[in-house]
């Protein structure tokens, strides 16, 4: 199986942008599956022994799957509180995962497309992240897992409820299905709220950067599945997507809207993005993710070249915290994390010429007239 150091140094094409469907709005597509096994207690519910139990039953199964030749297995209890935090900031494992010890585990496939989870919530949480809005090409990956194991372990099911999970608001497909926005042309026309609200009239959730109770970051959004039991993944998906690109469609006329309306405003904002970020020395994470989100905007407005939007992915992944420590090789204090953040981001946008704002963009950036936002 692949070591933690390998898997740190060949990063997914959706981690770096490198992917061939880079796009400026929707960035990645995920699809969770929630499974337990019949008759066998939650893992909140089991004793330390039991999980290990549980873990010693299912590790075998995940790391035999066909899609996990030669990919990263490792029980929690073997990883340091850094490694962890890595996996967690990679969207590799949850936030609860990585406060997780014995009788957990993480197993990854090499393309780090794929992650299974053992004895989080549920002693299975499947998921598989694909960039783009690409959510039925995600849940055709973590479908052939779960196909795969049912042939040899036994899920709890019930006819009604569907499959049976530790929340309630898991059961029936157990899919959550979320796709991660970059908004800031609603978020600077101060439209966010109005789009939110009408994306949680239809079931949808909304949440951050790093999934639930979590602050949005660098105007990145999270919109995923509420309900999961009385309809098929099938309906899930087709709605989601239906939203999904419903809100991407507002965002792109809020943008074509601000550059109309204000250019000297987005002007001015972008140019200051650029300038703190390719001159500062010390620069705090949400402030960088900020102006980072700005750099993006300027991409769509054609104020860099579409390199820069490459670039920034790659940056949104490089300088959260637990990376920054991995790349020093040592425990950093906030003060130094700042530093060396600046330090790495001033070197990533080194070659990064002067974005080329004036009237003249502005006007082939025209918006489209918008569209009413109750059809959402």
């Amino acid at each position: 199986m692949m070591r933690f150091s390998t898997l740190i140094k060949h990063p997914a094409d959706w981690m770096t942008g490198e992917s061939e469907d880079v796009d400026t709005i929707v960035l990645t597509s995920r699809i969770r599956l929630a499974r337990n096994l019949r008759g066998e207690p939650f893992p909140g519910w089991a004793t330390k022994e039991r999980r290990v139990e549980i873990l010693e039953r299912l590790k075998p199964e995940v790391e035999g799957l066909s899609q996990m030749k030669d990919g990263f297995s490792q029980e929690l209890d073997g990883l340091s509180s850094l490694q962890k935090q890595v996996l967690v900031e990679r969207h590799l494992i949850s936030r609860e995962q990585a406060a997780c010890g014995e009788g957990s585990a993480a197993v990854v496939n090499r393309k780090q497309t794929l992650s299974l989870m053992i004895n989080e919530e549920d002693h299975l949480r499947m998921q598989a992240i694909r960039p783009g809005l690409a959510l039925t090409e995600a849940y055709e990956i973590v479908s052939e897992a779960d196909q795969e194991l049912e042939e040899s372990v036994e899920f709890a099911f019930d006819h009604d409820l569907g499959y049976i999970s530790a929340c309630p608001t898991n059961l029936g497909t157990g899919m959550r299905a979320s796709s991660m926005l970059h908004l800031p042309g609603l978020v600077l026309s101060d439209q966010i709220g109005q789009v939110l609200q009408a994306v949680g009239k239809l079931q949808l959730a909304v949440r951050g950067f790093f999934g639930e109770g979590t602050e949005s970051l660098g105007n990145l959004f999270q919109i995923s599945n509420q309900s999961t039991l009385g309809e098929s993944e099938e309906t899930i998906l087709r709605r989601l997507e239906r939203v999904i690109g419903q809100v991407a469609g507002h965002e792109r006329n809020a943008r074509g809207k601000l550059l109309e309306d204000d250019p000297e405003m987005v002007f001015d904002r972008v140019g200051r993005a650029y300038g703190t970020l390719r001159h500062a020395h010390i620069i705090p994470s949400k402030e960088a993710l900020n102006h980072l989100s700005l750099l993006r905007l300027g991409v769509e407005l054609g104020f860099f070249s579409v390199e820069t939007l490459r670039i920034c992915d790659a940056l949104l992944m490089e300088i959260q915290p637990a990376h920054l420590q991995l790349h020093a090789g040592t425990k950093l204090t906030p003060e130094q994390r700042d530093a060396i953040r600046a330090e790495i981001i001033r070197t990533r946008l080194q070659s990064l010429d002067a974005p080329v704002m004036n009237k003249h963009t502005a006007d082939e950036k025209r918006a489209d007239p918008p569209e009413d936002l109750t059809e959402l």
